[in-house]
Formats: C-alpha cells, sequence, structure tokens
C-alpha cells in the first residue's frame, strides 16, 4: 500500500472540567484569558485544550500534552485540578454552572451558550470528551483522482463519501472508546446523592446525550446539497447555527468554522467526536484509539459509495446510541470482529497498523463479558 496514504493534518480538542480541592466545580473565572489553545466550551469552569495543525498523531498527542501541563500547573496554584472523567461531579445546583463569560468580539458565543441553556439545560452542556481532527495528506488525494477532477471538487466528493462511512460505522468507534459508566445522581436530578453504574458505557453518547431535539435529516449528494439542507434546518428555526448540529461527525473548513465558509471554500478536515475521556490514561485519550480511528478512515474510503437515505441515517444515529449500551446485542460484536478481519486483510502489509488492530480487538473480547448494575452511596 502507498505509504502516502497513511499521511495527513491531526488536531486534538479535549475538553474536561475544572474542580476545586473537594472535588467540586471550581467557581473561579477562567485563568487563561483569550489563549486561542486554552479556552472553555459551554460553561466556564470547562476547560478545552485546542492542538495545533500538527503532522502525526504522536506530535498531537506531544502537543496536548504541553498544554496540559501548562493547565495543571496553573490550577495547582489555585488549589485546582482538572476532571479527567466524561461525566460531570456532584452538582448542588445548576448556579455552579456559569455560562462561558466570553465578551468583547467574542460576546456572541456568550448569547448563543444562553440560547442553548434555554434550550437544553445547562447539565447535559457539562459531558466532556475528545474530538479527533484529520485530513488526508493532498499528494494522497491527488493519487486518487484518477480521472483529474477537479482538485477541490473531488476532495469534497471524497470527504463526503467518508463522512457518510463514519456516520455509519461511528458505533464501533463509540463500543471501543466509551469510558463513562459511573455517574452522580444529581445529574438525574439535583439534590439526589450516590454514585451509579447505570445502563450505559457511555451517557454522552447514549440516548441520555447531546443530541438535537429531531433527527436532522441531510442531503448527501454533494457539497452544495449538504450544506444547503443544513441551512434549511436554520432557515426553518430547528437549528440556531451550524454548530447546533449534534452529530457524531462534522465536515469543517479551514479557517473560521461557518456553514458559509464550508460551501464556499470546501472541506479541509472532518471531526470525530464521540471519544470519552479515558480516566485511565494521563492525557485523557489512548493513542492507539486515534491510531486505530486513523486506520479505520484510510479503510473506510476504499468501500463503495452509497446512498445515504433518510432512514439509513436514523438506522445510523439509533445504532451510535445503542453501542453505548453496557449489555451490547451480540450482533454488534459480531459486526466489529467482522470489520477488524477486514481492515486486517487490507493492513496486512504494516505490522503497526496490525497491531493496532489487535489491541482493539482485545476490548471486543473483554466487551462480551456482561456488565452487572451497581450502586455506591456516600454521607
Amino acid at each position: 500500500m502507498n505509504s502516502s496514504c497513511y499521511g495527513g493534518k491531526f488536531g486534538i480538542e479535549r475538553e474536561t472540567l475544572r474542580v476545586d480541592g473537594h472535588g467540586r466545580l471550581a467557581q473561579t473565572p477562567h485563568p487563561f484569558g483569550n489563549d486561542e489553545n486554552i479556552t472553555r466550551d459551554f460553561c466556564e469552569n470547562q476547560i478545552e485544550i485546542v492542538t495545533p495543525v500538527c503532522g502525526s498523531i504522536g506530535e498531537a498527542l506531544e502537543s496536548l500534552a504541553f498544554f496540559d501541563r501548562k493547565v495543571r500547573e496553573t490550577l495547582t496554584k489555585s488549589g485546582e485540578s482538572i476532571w479527567l472523567y466524561s461525566n460531570p461531579p456532584h452538582i448542588d445546583s445548576e448556579d455552579e454552572i456559569p455560562v462561558a463569560d466570553f465578551t468583547g468580539s467574542h460576546s456572541s458565543k456568550k448569547s448563543y451558550r444562553k440560547f442553548l441553556e434555554q434550550k437544553y439545560g445547562k447539565r447535559l452542556m457539562l459531558f466532556s470528551g475528545i474530538h479527533f481532527n484529520f485530513s488526508f495528506a493532498d499528494e494522497f488525494l491527488r493519487e486518487l483522482n484518477t480521472e483529474n477532477e477537479d482538485f477541490v471538487d473531488f476532495k469534497n466528493k471524497i470527504y463526503l463519501k467518508l463522512y457518510k462511512q463514519l456516520m455509519v460505522h461511528s458505533w464501533l468507534l463509540v463500543l471501543l472508546t466509551a469510558s463513562s459508566p459511573y455517574y452522580d445522581e444529581s445529574l438525574d436530578k439535583i439534590g439526589k446523592r450516590g454514585i451509579i453504574i447505570g445502563e450505559y458505557s457511555s451517557l454522552r453518547n447514549s440516548r441520555r446525550g447531546y443530541w438535537n431535539k429531531f433527527l436532522p435529516i441531510l442531503d448527501h449528494r454533494n457539497l452544495k446539497t449538504f450544506t444547503g439542507s443544513i441551512k434549511k434546518h436554520i432557515v426553518t428555526g430547528s437549528l440556531y447555527s451550524a454548530s447546533e448540529l449534534y452529530l457524531p461527525i462534522r465536515l469543517k473548513p479551514k479557517g473560521i468554522n461557518t456553514l458559509e465558509n464550508l460551501a464556499e471554500n470546501g472541506v479541509d478536515h472532518i471531526e470525530l467526536r464521540m471519544f470519552d475521556l479515558n480516566p485511565s490514561a494521563p492525557l485523557g485519550i489512548d493513542g492507539r484509539d486515534l491510531e486505530f480511528a486513523h486506520l479505520l478512515m484510510i479503510f473506510l474510503i476504499s468501500l463503495p459509495d452509497f446512498d445515504f437515505t433518510p432512514a439509513l441515517q436514523e438506522k445510523a444515529v439509533n445504532e451510535h446510541k445503542n453501542s453505548a449500551l453496557l449489555e451490547l446485542d451480540a450482533e454488534f460484536l459480531e459486526r466489529g470482529e467482522n470489520i477488524m478481519e477486514e481492515m486486517e486483510k487490507y493492513f496486512s502489509d504494516n505490522e503497526k497498523a496490525l497491531e493496532t488492530i489487535a489491541f482493539e480487538r482485545q476490548k471486543l473480547d473483554s466487551r462480551k463479558v456482561c456488565n452487572g448494575i451497581s450502586k455506591i452511596t456516600y454521607e
């Protein structure tokens, strides 16, 4: 296989909550000003590290580690730390969840978050995770463009195809990286207390997670129809903006992330949004999981294109949600093994790739063990 397929650009966005010395949500202002690499998402006490564009996953992880150290050093001085779990700690009141205080030229971000507060509630906004951004090397895409189509059009076509394939396979990445079965009962109802292990291995990816109040059906025939179908949902008032499109995959332009920029200038990269924070990994993500996601994307663009009908879109979202169950349907595990086998054949000449796939296959074996339900209470 041509080595150019393994190249590309990589970036990581990691959301975590800030907590005080008692493990409660920190009530201090965001301590990093307008640092573009250390910002916040919905609330003032949620830190989001955004790495620069990197030439490899290893480089992206090194960048994440650099900013992680900077965050931890600053927070230690004020007796705070990061909460390396996707589900939030105990909450006594939604007053503990201040909307991110963006000001000046960024004040529109605060207005948008106030809108989200009213529509979805504050507690839902506390779910934190990892977003993985990726683009293929132009050299590789030019090699695929055997009919010498307009390069921008060809590139958009490839990323739309990958988007569809990732949407129908997102369940596999959830199954392999779900890391948040435990949560505090205050997430269900303010005033309750106690740690629960419920029916989900990942709350944020489950039916209880961050989804639109309707299923946004999109037109994937080409980038113009795709962006036009999103615009239609905005015009009708179903969506505030493209940012409110809560699906596990996003197509993004270079530069400012607006629907207009995407429509006019085309796709620059693709974003995978389903990764839980892994509390057993020092940075919240195991690099092998990102390596597998990268291999999966290379594999998926080798598959035939298809018509992503409304019925298939609904099925893809339902499978994503169902893959977040602790007790999985055996079909998921069987389908996962079949995909792994096909990937092993596809990457048969790459020893490192085979090691990464073998690491993920071990997780499938462990998921065959049924998980019980328990509850721990504390004073």
